[in-house]
């Protein structure tokens, strides 16, 4: 019989919801009954693409003797943590200070007002000799223990929840603003901790560092436009790095080399084996990482990763009636990780014929051994030549086509504004960079559906839509949702003239929201949820980059460039005062901030405004933008410019001479000396 998930629109929590674990949604229902029976909250936390959530729920949610122990000594509640980012946050970093790690399935045991004593991650069913607590003798162990030592578990909810609150307060060390030089040490730290032989960040698990690279990439750009820096070896590093983990992972198994996108993680240090779950967040993140490599670089590779991720973005992600793309694809599909994606020699052979099939699985490492399970192989290129990679065109679209017969796993199919936004950014400027006018239509067709159909009280945002918007939206959905607006403005004047300020009005409209709702006024930063959400054990800040920017990051770029364009100072009082809570972070831990880092590295380069007017021909000016192998400037629409074909760069606060020609602009956008 189906519990109190069936009704419930999260797909993860209808996964659960044929479970005989009497599972209750997060809500006041849940902490009442706890109340009024005396028992501890057991809170559980997955997401629906989830791997080992899958399994736990498998081999303990599913069971009838452990789902009789979790509802007869505790209240168990059931929340999907890419819904509920503010629950998750918090029973996350309370785990981490108890179990010293954290993960996803997450369970906390809570007192009843939801304050957490104990948690951890996966528990198996049984003792499988791994030094894991069984999860039925521990289930009676936190039941025992709450019963009889509660005294001691009300302190160490006390320290708990002291340890949250002081999370929020930033360790200022040093200068308020990060020089140039702090900027170097920063990057100079990241990169010592760099995989020279493989690419990426430590060791395995590895997880692609799309915005760490991003800011190498912008280091790479200010240390081009200050000639007097002596860096050269630095800036070799620099492009050392990007280049040997982008090529990594656009080799190896963690992209998928048949359809396009990016899962999860790696498993190994090498990329090759992930856990094969899909992320609408991961993908954005990483189209705009290879976009700007090509621009950089002009290696083909990258524009083919970043033309294949997209379109598999459009082909299997993006919903014919919103415009809006899905949350994630699952690992599993028929009960095993990764069946969807893997495959032996004979399957290759008997769809590309015994020649071309031969040298596909030479090319791309598909061996009768295998490298995964069952003697099954993830295709991963083994051949370094590009040539190589397109010559199997033509053979991974075949593949593709026969991959499509087979089971799918499931999609996620809710929309998130934040993921979405961070995807929306991702096709625009891959749109304008691949020339790619259909996927800059998407993202802007993406931007249009949050505008008209997920606000409320004018400027304020929802976070979630199934078939209607719901949840009082976060901080990341408003800051990830103002970037890409920004993207979308930077661009937008060279497909639609004019179309630059409706853009901007929206982006400024919701930076605003965000100040006004999520602004600490006693302290630096920005809280994850509003002054109008739902109360909370605690009101957290989110610092650190992790899968995905933090909302404070996220806002800094949105500050920067809003007062570079606007010239409105209350925008570079935002981005001053909540520059001052990174200077210790960039100090210790500058592998934890670096979408931080990006936007406090571009606004030291001077943020690039190409003011214009667009009356004419655009296609010269598009033109000599795609040929500029430096950062893209905002084109802006400005009437007020000096000649009808004028064109007017300004970096940072300082504007160049106006120049009158289309020779001439190159030759300003090639130069690399900024004022500063």
């Amino acid at each position: 019989m189906p519990n109190r998930l069936a009704n419930e629109s999260s797909l993860y929590l209808r996964q659960h919801a044929d479970n005989p674990v009497d599972w209750h949604p997060w809500g006041r229902e849940a902490f009442a009954k706890a109340e009024k029976d005396g028992k501890p909250l057991l809170v559980s936390i997955g997401y629906s693409s989830c791997h080992w959530c899958h399994v736990m729920a498998h081999e303990s949610f599913e069971n009838d003797y452990i789902a009789g122990l979790m509802n007869k000594h505790f209240v168990c509640v059931k929340v999907d943590r890419e819904e509920r980012p503010d629950v998750d946050q918090i029973y996350m970093e309370a785990v981490q200070m108890i179990a010293q790690h954290g993960g996803w399935p997450l369970n906390v045991f809570c007192f009843p007002d939801g304050r957490p004593f104990f948690g951890g991650t996966y528990f198996p069913p049984e003792d499988s000799g791994n030094n894991m607590i069984p999860w039925p003798q521990l289930l009676m162990r936190v039941k025992d223990f709450y019963e009889r030592e509660k005294p001691k578990l009300e302190e160490n909810a006390q320290n708990i929840l002291q340890n949250l609150a002081a999370m929020n307060t930033p360790v200022v060390t040093g200068p308020e603003v990060l020089a140039e030089g702090e900027l170097i040490s920063a990057a100079k730290a990241i990169c010592e901790g760099h995989d020279d032989d493989f690419g990426g960040f430590g060791s395995a698990p590895k997880f692609p560092g799309s915005m760490t690279l991003n800011f190498l990439m912008e280091l790479k750009h200010l240390l081009e436009s200050r000639p007097e820096n002596d860096e050269s070896h630095l800036k070799q590093r620099l492009d050392q790095v990007v280049e040997t983990t982008l090529k990594g992972m656009a080799h190896g198994g963690l992209y998928d080399q048949i359809g396009g996108g990016f899962t999860r993680y790696s498993t190994d240090r090498f990329w090759l084996i992930p856990h094969f779950e899909k992320m609408l967040y991961d993908n954005g993140l990483l189209l705009q990482t290879y976009t700007r490599a090509w621009q950089r670089y002009r290696n083909p590779l990258y524009r083919a990763v970043a033309e294949e991720t997209a379109d598999w973005a459009m082909r299997e992600m993006r919903s014919p009636e919103t415009g809006l793309f899905y949350s994630s694809i699952d690992a599993d599909s028929e009960g095993e990780e990764g069946k969807f994606y893997v495959w032996t020699p004979e399957e290759i052979v008997s769809i590309l014929g015994e020649k071309d099939g031969a040298r596909f699985c030479q090319a791309y490492n598909i061996t009768g051994k295998g490298n995964f399970e069952r003697g099954m192989s993830n295709p991963a290129l083994a051949e370094g030549d590009f040539t190589e990679r397109e010559s199997s065109k033509d053979a991974r679209a075949k593949l593709l086509q026969a991959r499509e017969q087979r089971v799918r796993p499931a999609t996620d199919r809710k929309h998130l504004v934040s993921w979405n936004s961070l995807m929306i950014k991702g096709l625009a400027e891959a749109g304008f960079y691949l020339e790619r006018k259909d996927l800059f239509d998407a993202a802007s067709d993406a931007a249009d559906f949050i505008w008209d159909s997920m606000r409320f009280d004018g400027n304020r945002l929802y976070s979630v839509f199934h078939d209607k918007p719901s949840i009082n939206g976060y901080l990341d959905d408003y800051a990830f949702y103002a970037e890409a607006l920004l993207a979308l403005a930077g661009f937008a004047d060279l497909y639609e003239p004019g179309n630059s300020r409706r853009i901007l009005e929206r982006a400024r409209r919701i930076a605003d929201a965000a100040d006004e709702h999520f602004a600490d006024p006693a302290a630096v930063g920005y809280f994850f949820t509003s002054d109008d959400h739902e109360e909370l054990i605690a009101r957290r800040k989110e610092w650190w980059d992790n899968a995905t920017p933090a909302g404070n990051s996220s806002l800094l770029h949105v500050f920067s460039q809003l007062h570079t364009i606007t010239g409105d100072e209350k925008y570079r009082k935002s981005f001053t005062r909540l520059r001052k809570a990174y200077s210790g972070f960039a100090k210790k831990i500058p592998n934890g901030i670096p979408h931080a880092l990006t936007a406090i590295t571009a606004e030291t380069a001077g943020v690039r405004i190409l003011r214009m007017k667009t009356a004419g021909d655009l296609a010269p000016v598009r033109e000599v933008l795609l040929n500029n192998p430096r950062c893209h400037p905002f084109t802006i629409d400005d009437p007020a410019t000096d000649r009808p074909e004028g064109y007017r760069l300004c970096i940072g606060t300082v504007c160049l001479k106006p120049v009158g020609t289309i020779n001439e602009l190159e030759r300003v956008l090639r130069n690399p000396s900024i004022p500063h």
